[in-house]
């Protein structure tokens, strides 16, 4: 028995000795995956695509543009704002056409990195749009959505490229705030 637990003395010991060692390659690891890849610069892709950024609209009631937890950024929903001031409105089926309603998404997605950029300061610090809710405005008969948001989700891979693809849902709605054509919101992983 004195064998028995001088061995589990001795085996406690050594894991205990070696435990720290461990630790900090894991921990050396996990730093190395969470860099920014070379070669990884949204900010470069905005400026060849010539888009530019504005300041975010301020929200309208008692909410936040944005919520950070952990390295997840959960952003409000936002509309087809123009740089004019004015909002794409109507319903997809009746009022606007397939095209313009994936211009108002594409014009939305601007607005929201406009938001992520008011928050992280750089979008190179963007590692994955994680999720994309889309909600369009639409007759009871349209059930072309997906085509319409296609303008948000292609604007977000041109933009970061693989890191841009992400899980979505693209839905229909009888009617959004101000009668504006889309609405989005999303949720994206950044880097520490």
């Amino acid at each position: 028995m004195k064998i028995v637990l001088a061995t589990i003395s001795l085996l406690l010991m050594i894991s205990c000795q070696t435990a720290p060692e461990s630790k900090q390659t894991v921990e050396t690891e996990t730093k190395k995956e969470e860099s920014i890849p070379e070669g990884y610069d949204p900010e470069a892709k905005l400026s060849e695509l010539g888009i530019a950024l504005s300041t975010p609209s301020a929200p309208v009631a008692n909410y936040v543009n944005a919520v950070r937890t952990g390295n997840l950024i959960f952003l409000a929903g936002k509309g087809p704002l123009k740089p004019d001031g004015e909002n794409i409105t109507g319903k997809l089926g009746g009022d606007l056409t397939i095209e313009e309603g994936y211009e108002a998404a594409r014009i939305t997605g601007i607005n929201q990195l406009s938001v992520l950029k008011a928050e992280l300061g750089n979008l190179n610090k963007v590692k994955r749009i994680v999720k994309v809710l889309g909600m369009v405005n639409s007759t009871p008969d349209f059930t072309d959505q997906p085509k319409v948001v296609n303008g948000y989700s292609d604007l977000m891979v041109a933009v970061f490229g693989e890191n841009g693809k992400h899980a979505r849902a693209a839905v229909g709605m009888g009617a959004l705030p101000s009668d504006i054509a889309i609405e989005v919101e999303m949720i994206v992983e950044v880097y520490d």
